[in-house]
């Protein structure tokens, strides 16, 4: 049987689902043929958020989450299957990101920690996996992340046509496609969904705030909102990338101490323009107009959307959709195509975007048999 597909699997770090899809390549140029979103259960949930901080007895639960992962992976992989009616003996190898729970790139020793054991996924679904796509990059001095702007120059690069790809899940990162011959830059602009979503599940007992109606209904606080901003991170130049480490629970504790007073939808739109105005004054200091495609869970937040376009006027605004993919899938494709460039001997990552000293071949190889 001719093995012709790739899987590509990814769990961000909002941590509510893996998704999982089936594509297959013509040269660099995807076709998705099938997806799936497996959830993330509860308790699987706090296990991880309880990780993404220190702790007591952490190497035990890093053990155990990581083959729990591992397992919930294999089952996503296998639901997939089962529903596009594809056998695994036609897939060349799984692309698996992981779950990440530390990403610490600039101490003296950086490294990026992931869960997901990837010999369990091929013990479980009997195909090659691909996994640790992070470590080499870091390995060769860079941050690791972002890893999509490959992928996005790859899909999404037209000549004489400026495009920033950005994407929105826990943290946000941009891509920006200069549309000639000058390089390709991209990295982590800062929060996405991930402090909203903290307050949301805080305060409202929800995941996240569907479609960003909560913030809509709230009023931003300016005094709030310049302190947020006033946070290191986002003066520093690029490349750089950031995580839940950094934009955790507790920080935003310490932020709110000073703002016990403000109604907590008001505090809601704070967070979301922290997000927005993060993101759109890192785009401007890249291009002042262009075309900006959005994907990633922040895709779907309408208030969201509708704040960037207030922020970006000289910027045609649409979501990934527009090119072609829809704005859900376009990380987890992207995890397929690295491991496809593994399999195929070909480099991953983009030095000006991470920071490395060289391209490279990134992940490692985990067999099923």
């Amino acid at each position: 049987m001719n093995k012709t597909y790739f899987i590509g699997l990814m769990s961000g770090t909002s941590m509510d689902a893996i998704d999982a899809v089936l594509v297959k390549f013509h040269g660099d140029i995807p076709t998705l043929i099938a997806s799936h979103q497996e959830a993330m259960p509860e308790k699987v949930f706090k296990d991880l958020n309880k990780l993404c901080s220190p702790s007591n007895d952490e190497i035990n639960r890093l053990g155990q989450i990581d083959r729990t992962m591992g397992k919930l992976f294999a089952t996503a992989v296998n639901q997939l299957l089962a529903l596009s009616g594809i056998k695994k003996e036609q897939v060349i190898a799984i692309g698996s990101h992981g779950q990440t729970i530390r990403h610490m790139p600039n101490l003296n020793m950086g490294f990026t920690l992931q869960m997901g054991d990837p010999n369990t996924i091929a013990s479980e679904t009997g195909i090659d996996v691909i996994a640790d796509f992070r470590g080499k990059d870091i390995a060769l001095g860079g941050q690791g992340a972002p890893l999509v702007p490959a992928f996005h120059q790859y899909i999404f690069f037209q000549p004489q046509h400026k495009r920033m790809i950005l994407n929105i899940g826990g943290i946000a990162n941009i891509t920006f496609l200069p549309g000639n011959e000058s390089q390709v830059l991209g990295f982590d602009t800062g929060p996405g969904n991930t402090l909203m979503d903290t307050w949301t599940q805080r305060v409202n007992q929800e995941p996240y705030d569907k479609a960003g109606a909560w913030a809509a209904s709230g009023t931003t606080d300016p005094d709030m909102l310049a302190q947020l901003l006033s946070h290191p991170y986002f003066s520093l130049g690029h490349p750089k990338s950031t995580g839940r480490e950094l934009f955790s629970h507790s920080w935003l504790e310490q932020q709110l101490s000073n703002y016990n007073h403000l109604n907590e939808a008001d505090i809601q739109s704070t967070l979301l323009d922290l997000t927005c105005q993060s993101i759109a004054n890192d785009i401007i200091k890249l291009s002042a107009t262009g075309e900006l495609f959005v994907c990633g869970g922040g895709a779907y937040n309408t208030a969201l959307m509708h704040r960037l376009a207030s922020l970006l006027p000289q910027y045609q605004i649409n979501t990934t959709e527009k090119l072609g993919i829809s704005p859900q899938w376009v990380e987890s494709i992207a995890f397929a195509w690295l491991a496809m460039r593994y399999e195929y001997s070909l480099p991953g990552n983009l030095p000006a975007v991470t920071g490395a000293s060289r391209a490279a071949i990134l992940g490692g190889k985990y067999h099923a048999n």
